[in-house]
């Protein structure tokens, strides 16, 4: 990556410092994989301050807001995600509210009210959405990636997170999320539709 022009970017021994706004551990090796390859010699840094509150109303709106707290709070390059399934029989529900669609927090709490909410619907075609953001000293970058799909009858692997064991994408060869090992989600997912679009976006400010 080229640390020039108007990105704001600082060398911290000689290589990157970027601070990731998320309490997810999940998250964070997953960016890690995805990032590597695209901006290599940035370091990501774990947030460890307190969770910005998201009261945005689109994914893009929460995906600011995380990353211009942690970059106020540390003084460093932030990134963000927002991200969650949007199912279209629910009229586009959870949404932005996916990690918290249950009031628990919890995974398969989830994404089991989400299969009793569907029911036996027909209609199954669903997306996952990742807002990415970048705030920097020099400004903001939010970009939107889409993975197309549908939502299982049943949970399907032991892999990923969240509600990949319900979501079977359109190009995972008929293999929910869940089932699709770290690399082969890595190269198909909502995330790095984002983060390789906002890559493309930092190296080119």
């Amino acid at each position: 990556m080229s640390v020039t022009g108007s990105t704001g970017l600082e060398l911290v021994g000689g290589g990157l410092q970027v601070v990731v706004a998320t309490h997810n551990p999940h998250k964070v090796e997953e960016l890690g994989r995805i990032l590597a390859p695209l901006l290599p010699g940035v370091e990501l840094v774990p947030d460890d301050g307190p969770e910005a509150v998201e009261d945005g109303d689109t994914f893009e709106a929460n995906a600011l807001i995380k990353a211009r707290a942690a970059h106020q709070r540390t003084g460093l390059p932030a990134l963000a995600d927002d991200s969650g399934i949007e199912v279209d029989a629910l009229g586009g529900a959870p949404g932005i509210h996916s990690a918290r669609y249950a009031g628990t927090r919890d995974d398969r709490d989830n994404l089991e009210l989400l299969l009793t909410n569907l029911g036996d619907g027909q209609d199954r075609t669903a997306r996952f959405v990742c807002a990415a953001a970048w705030v920097d000293s020099a400004g903001e970058i939010v970009v939107r990636g889409e993975w197309q799909g549908e939502v299982a009858d049943a949970p399907r692997g032991e892999g990923g997170f969240g509600y990949d064991p319900i979501f079977v994408p359109h190009d995972g060869g008929g293999r929910a999320a869940g089932e699709l090992t770290a690399e082969e989600k890595d190269a198909l997912s909502h995330r790095r539709i984002a983060f390789t679009a906002l890559a493309e976006r930092i190296q080119a400010s």
